[in-house]
């Protein structure tokens, strides 16, 4: 017996590094981007879930200066403002623009109010972790856990003894729509709708519903539903003594429809008391969005949902394990992954129903739909993680690409919930696409892959992704008839090469060599006197004038979209070697490179300088300022703290960059299946490979020497590499990256 004991505490003592480390999903600190604009939220989401809880604290004076009416503000949550109006239940991670934030819940006590400036509180002891929310409402004091599955929000309040509410508000949101409907079915259950869309101000014709149903652990004594009408002039007005104010409905089962209408549930408790609130949410229908919440939550206590959550986060999580390093960096490396996993997230109901994205009809699909495509950020690094890490999502994201494709006719730009909003610039789904598939992702319609990228890239009639597409075959170039000529100019490009690359794998001659020679065009951009790109007019003259530095800080140009001519510099990352040559050699590249960096042109919180960092692994003998850089960037800018991004997270792309950045290593240019190494912030990383992709179980890089040293060796397996690139194929074939460190720099 005692041999027995003696064994079982010798195997916990050996062993109790590998059993807490394999928690991976107890290093998410969500509260990381919630300041500094960088857009994310603290509350629940379950992997890739459709829905979302987060506190709604960006609405009233009280909230200035972040106040979603009174500046550019697209998060519900911001970490630095104190007063709380209620928890949405649909919301954006890390994006531009305010749309959804929708679905309000807000518990209060005593008579009830229905105004948010009026019944919003100020909170405390907050406590965010994957897949989990609480905090106390002070005015009220009430504690209000949350929690998620896929499709469904779970709500947790706890009353003290006396009269308790719980509030659905639908005039609140962060969306720039509004019109809701809702119908109260039983003193346990709710169903409605509320309208969304106009993200970015763009498409506002294709504004479109978020159905739901909410069910109640408890029945409430009473209910009704509030509705608030806009305020008349005239003669009638004199009339109407509810003019412009709020009134109750009681008891009432009606359907109500308006812009600011809700609902209340009131309680009355002779002693401390928990009400749990489901709301399933479904794009399709009330009847979906009540079956969503039946399966996925019915009968499932709120802690039961909590651990099935926070399970699956951990399951994705742990596909890479870190080892080394200190506790802080294994804290922003696994929140970096967290934010990675969030968008593009599942549309698809759980019977497979989702919206088609010309909204005509409901589609099904047998895989998953995915939904939130911010393309012009992730294309330069997100999906390339996925093909790494997640090939099996990264799969199902290209057939709902394909999907989008064959609804509307072409591949998605900046798609959302199934309407294609038309943001920012390029035609970023093709170079996804000749990614994931060259990465040996190959289980999807590349015969119809290929037709839609050859549509975008060749209709010059009525093409909503390439709309200047006649000047840019028949020039070489985007003219300054069009605002960001440059950028888009060097968008295509990079699209083009990613085609030619695919259609050279596909036997493709002709076409490889016609997107070959058009992938370098931006050549005819390049003045030579300022080593940098200038937008040309239409005639071929320079534009005049013309300031390099112009466009920084989102400021409108002719040129640059997002960015100015030194940020735009080196955004041509599949021909880096042409433009070192355009410069005149490695020497004058370094040094306009530098100037990027010396003179603060770089911009880390925004993409087309993204890369720029590991572009001195090109030049031989310079890659130690890589290292270096790449190294300071990460301390600087990615912290364990609310501003602990350097801006926007962009859909999980300034994530992903530090994911791979801790790695060491770094998708170098997007299209072409390659990476570029620099040196690791942990002493070992394991992935985990998806067998069903790849042949190898895992792979291993790990780093030797001093960790602040600069690469002194890389050896794969056994053998030296002598370069500072390599293939997928052969990074995913090997059993182990090591990365010798030597002295410091």
């Amino acid at each position: 017996m005692m041999n027995r004991i003696t064994l079982i505490i010798l195997f916990l003592v050996f062993n109790f590094d590998v059993i807490i480390g394999q928690d991976q999903a107890s290093y998410v600190n969500p509260f990381i981007g919630t300041s500094n604009y960088g857009a994310t939220y603290p509350g629940p989401i379950a992997p890739r879930g459709m829905v979302s809880i987060s506190p709604f604290n960006v609405a009233g004076s009280k909230n200035l200066p972040l106040e979603k009416d009174s500046q550019w503000l697209s998060t519900p949550y911001v970490h630095e403002n104190t007063f709380l109006t209620g928890f949405s239940q649909v919301n954006l991670s890390g994006v531009g623009c305010p749309d959804l934030g929708v679905i309000l819940l807000m518990p209060t006590t005593g008579q009830v109010e229905t105004n948010h400036l009026k019944y919003g509180s100020t909170y405390s002891n907050e406590v965010a972790k994957a897949g989990y929310y609480s905090s106390t409402i002070d005015k009220y004091n009430v504690k209000g856990e949350f929690t998620t599955s896929t499709r469904v929000g779970v709500s947790r309040f706890t009353f003290p003894k006396g009269q308790s509410n719980i509030l659905l508000n639908l005039g609140l949101g962060l969306t720039n729509e509004e019109g809701s409907m809702v119908k109260v079915i039983s003193p346990t259950e709710i169903e409605g709708m509320r309208s969304v869309g106009s993200f970015c101000y763009n498409s506002p014709e294709a504004a479109y519903p978020v159905y739901f149903v909410a069910k109640f652990s408890k029945p409430a004594d009473t209910f009704g539903v509030w509705k608030k009408p806009a305020k008349h002039e005239g003669v009638e007005a004199k009339w109407m003594t509810y003019n412009g104010k709020p009134r109750l409905m009681r008891q009432t089962t009606k359907m109500v429809v308006g812009d600011s209408i809700g609902t209340y549930f009131t309680y009355k408790f002779d002693k401390t008391e928990t009400v749990e609130v489901k709301i399933g949410i479904s794009y399709v229908s009330i009847d979906n969005a009540r079956e969503n919440l039946q399966k996925e939550t019915d009968n499932k206590s709120f802690d039961s949902v909590y651990e099935e959550t926070h399970t699956k986060w951990n399951n994705l999580l742990s596909r890479i394990k870190v080892e080394g390093s200190s506790e802080d960096d294994k804290i922003i490396f696994y929140t970096a992954l967290y934010h990675t996993l969030i968008h593009p997230n599942i549309l698809n109901d759980f019977n497979g129903e989702y919206p088609e994205i010309n909204r005509g009809k409901i589609g099904k699909t047998e895989d998953t739909r995915y939904t939130v495509f911010s393309l012009w950020d992730t294309y330069r690094n997100l999906h390339q993680l996925m093909s790494l890490v997640y090939p099996q999502q990264q799969s199902d994201m290209i057939k709902s690409m394909l999907d989008m494709y064959g609804e509307n006719g072409w591949l998605p730009k900046w798609e959302l919930n199934s309407t294609e909003t038309f943001t920012m610039v390029g035609d970023p789904a093709s170079i996804v696409i000749a990614d994931t598939y060259l990465k040996g992702i190959q289980d999807f319609d590349i015969k119809k892959a290929y037709e839609a990228m050859l549509k975008s890239a060749d209709q010059i009639e009525n093409n909503p992704l390439r709309p200047e597409l006649k000047d840019y075959i028949e020039k070489g170039y985007v003219t300054t008839d069009n605002e960001g000529s440059v950028s888009k100019t060097e968008e295509y490009n990079v699209a083009d090469y990613s085609i030619a690359l695919l259609a050279k794998e596909l036997g493709e001659k002709e076409d490889y060599e016609r997107f070959k020679k058009r992938s370098i065009s931006y050549r005819k951009l390049f003045d030579k006197n300022l080593n940098l790109l200038r937008p040309r007019n239409s005639n071929g003259s320079w534009h005049e004038p013309f300031n390099p530095e112009a466009g920084a800080n989102f400021t409108k140009n002719i040129g640059f979209i997002e960015g100015n001519a030194w940020q735009y510099a080196f955004m041509v990352p599949h021909d880096i070697n042409g433009l070192k040559k355009l410069m005149g050699g490695n020497k004058a590249f370094t040094n306009q490179l530098r100037m990027v960096f010396d003179t603060n042109q770089f911009d880390m919180a925004n993409e087309p300088d993204i890369a720029y960092p590991y572009l001195f692994n090109y030049v031989k003998g310079e890659e130690w300022r890589s290292q270096k850089l790449v190294n300071k960037l990460v301390r600087k800018y990615f912290q364990n703290k609310p501003d602990g991004l350097p801006g926007n997270d962009d859909t999980g792309t300034m994530s992903a960059w530090l994911v791979y950045s801790m790695m060491g290593i770094y998708p170098i240019s997007p299209g072409s299946p390659e990476y570029t190494i620099t040196s690791p912030m942990f002493d070992k990383i394991t992935i985990q490979l998806d067998s069903k992709y790849y042949k190898k179980k895992q792979l291993v890089i790990e780093r030797e020497g001093k960790s602040k040293g600069k690469i002194n060796k890389i050896l794969l397996d056994k053998t030296k590499h002598k370069s500072y690139f390599i293939t997928h194929d052969k990074l995913i074939n090997s059993n182990k990256l090591r990365i010798i460190l030597g002295n410091h720099f």
